[in-house]
């Protein structure tokens, strides 16, 4: 799939419109997975579901013709920030609708490390941090698109960064006790 991709990213480059249909088409199956690990763990009234978000990230990238996407890490890049910024949009959203957020609650930087993050936090103040993180730590804010945003294992993550597992556990570490001081 990965060569399938790439070719079909190339005919799209090159002015091909029907080659990103093809392409999402290729890739949609996984884009959903993706999507609906994101919302899985939302508040039960969340309104955005994976159909919607996998729709809305396909006409953001459809609408980037002057992106150049190179190969299946740019365009899983490419998804996973689309898909973050939706989110994070959608959050907006909601926040100005009703003037509060969810409450946060602290924990020590061990407890931190060792918790799965909460996919039910403020996308707004997680943009916010990623976006501090990103200047900061660009390579090791890649980890955190690709592990939470796009939902990809470490062994995927390490093959699109063309980096070591073990540097993407480093990595994936450092970044969660990064961000979750940030937000606490």
């Amino acid at each position: 799939m990965a060569g399938n991709v790439t070719h079909l990213l190339d005919r799209w480059n090159a002015g091909d419109a029907d080659a990103f249909k093809a392409l999402v088409g290729e890739v949609y199956g996984e884009l959903r997975r993706i999507a609906g690990g994101l919302l899985r763990d939302e508040r039960v009234d969340h309104t955005l579901q994976a159909t919607a978000l996998v729709n809305e990230a396909y006409l953001r990238l459809a609408g980037t013709r002057e992106m150049r996407l190179d190969n299946r890490r740019h365009f899983y890049g490419a998804a996973a920030t689309a898909m973050r910024r939706i989110l994070v949009d959608h959050a907006r959203h909601r926040k100005a609708d009703k003037r509060g957020g969810p409450e946060v609650r602290r924990v020590s930087l061990d407890e931190a490390i060792d918790t799965p993050i909460d996919m039910r936090l403020d996308f707004e103040r997680l943009d916010e941090a990623l976006e501090a993180f990103t200047a900061i730590a660009p390579e090791k804010a890649k980890v955190v698109e690709l592990r939470y945003f796009a939902g990809l294992s470490i062994e995927a993550t390490a093959e699109l960064l063309e980096l070591s597992p073990a540097t993407v556990k480093r990595h994936w570490v450092f970044a969660r006790a990064w961000l979750l001081q940030y937000l606490s």
